[in-house]
This record gives structure tokens, C-alpha cells and sequence, in this order.
């Protein structure tokens, strides 16, 4: 499937499902579509840390809390920008989740440019993640917050 195509499934999930649902029904619909994208999740903001919410993959995370700028995901909570990690064992800030991960993504959910969430994927293939991944995450983290 290609991103467009992805786009529109989205956002008829977001029209179809409440919040809860159709944040979840999203995260599977990655999953599912995206072979690459190995481990989803949808992290939100509770004060000074991110709480994971729904997320789908092979094997459960021990970082169901994260403090906001600890990690990839705390510094892309910090700073509101997206981090593309080509390879994750360059990179000092990376909480390893699975022995299997070489690439990850986290993509910010902002409200009225406050980050509220974000989106992270891990995937176990070295620079799995494109900026054509990056251009559509970014899209879709912008329809999610609305829904959150």
C-alpha cells in the first residue's frame, strides 16, 4: 500500500471510530500495512513523562513510562521535532526495548504546538525509515491530534 493510499484509509478510520478506538484501529492499520514498521506504539503526555497507550508488535515494551527528554522519545517529546534514528546502536540517547531494533522513529503529536504524544516505531531493518515515512508520520501524527 502506498502512503496516499494509507492516508485516506486513515482518516476514514478517524471518522468511523471514537477517540480510543480509532487511535488503537490506526496503530493496528500501521502494522498491518507497513511490513518495515516491526513495533508501534502511541505514547501521550502525563505531566513530565510519556505514558504508553496502544501499541502492537511482537513483544510487549518495559518502557511504559518515559521522562520527557530521556531517550529518543523523551528528546522528541522535548524539542517537538521528529527523530529519524538510522541505526540505534550509534545513538547514546536509545532506551533498547528489543535486541532486534536497528532503526527507529518517533514523530510528535502537537496541539496548538504543544507536543501531547507521539508516534514511535521501531523496526529490526537498518534505515527503514525514508523522509517519504517522515512526511506521512508527520501527516498522520497531525490527524491524530485531533483525536486525542
Amino acid at each position: 500500500m502506498d502512503y496516499k493510499e494509507a492516508e485516506k484509509e486513515i482518516k476514514k478510520i478517524l471518522k468511523k471510530f471514537n477517540h480510543s478506538t480509532a487511535v488503537a484501529s490506526i496503530v493496528d492499520f500501521l502494522y498491518t500495512h507497513f511490513p518495515q514498521y516491526h513495533w508501534i506504539g502511541i505514547y501521550l503526555v502525563d505531566g513530565n513523562q510519556l505514558v504508553l497507550g496502544p501499541w502492537k508488535g511482537k513483544h510487549a515494551t518495559e518502557h511504559t513510562t518515559i521522562p520527557i527528554g530521556k531517550g529518543i522519545c523523551g528528546s522528541a517529546a522535548m524539542t517537538g521535532k521528529t527523530e529519524r534514528i538510522d541505526d540505534v546502536s550509534k545513538d547514546a540517547r536509545y532506551l533498547s526495548c528489543f535486541i532486534s531494533t536497528r532503526s527507529e522513529i518517533v514523530v510528535p503529536i502537537k496541539k496548538e504546538n504543544k507536543v501531547i504524544g507521539e508516534i514511535d516505531i521501531d523496526s529490526d531493518i537498518p534505515e527503514a525509515f525514508t523522509q517519504q515515512d517522515v512526511k506521512f508520520l508527520e501527516k498522520i501524527a497531525d490527524m491524530l491530534a485531533k483525536h486525542i
